[in-house]
């Protein structure tokens, strides 16, 4: 059943990071694309989780807030970050570095504390793991997919 899991991931992973589902070729929105990876990701720490309907149905809403939460942080730092300090800036960019990264862990802790609610402890410590090991694969999914556009349709693997 694990086999079926992975692949399944997989070929989640294969139809949207495909050159042709790519939203450039197809006109999609942005949307379609992070649904599409959003997909990929609950069948993902779904599988890892092993999370029974019960704790899936606790677990998501949880989740979900979490996520919110995370992209909002991200979106301020974007907002307020220029795009390179000047030395004499740079203590203020570190300071703004540190409390970003504070504010990522104070979520992080919240969250954990909440998901040990909801979840057995096993479960509930592996579920930032789970979500590294995802966006992992997507990055190699992605530049994979990145090498095949720059060699074209014909190239082949391992030769430079």
């Amino acid at each position: 059943m694990k086999h079926f899991y992975t692949l399944f991931i997989f070929i989640v992973l294969t139809l949207f990071c495909h050159p042709f589902a790519g939203h450039a070729q197809q006109g999609g929105s942005d949307d379609q694309v992070k649904d599409k990876i959003r997909a990929a990701e609950i069948a993902y720490l779904s599988q890892k989780l092993d999370l029974t309907p019960e704790e899936a149905q606790k677990f998501w809403p949880l989740y979900n807030k979490y996520t919110k939460e995370v992209e909002t942080l991200i979106a301020e730092r974007h907002q307020r970050t220029p795009p390179g300090p000047k030395p004499s800036e740079q203590p203020a960019a570190d300071q703004k570095e540190l409390k970003y990264d504070r504010r990522l862990l104070d979520i992080k802790t919240h969250y954990n504390q909440e998901f040990q609610k909801v979840l057995p402890a096993a479960k509930a410590g592996n579920v930032f793991s789970a979500e590294r090991d995802f966006r992992r694969l997507l990055i190699q999914h992605m530049k994979e997919r990145q090498l095949r556009n720059i060699n074209g349709p014909g190239a082949r693997r391992g030769r430079n």
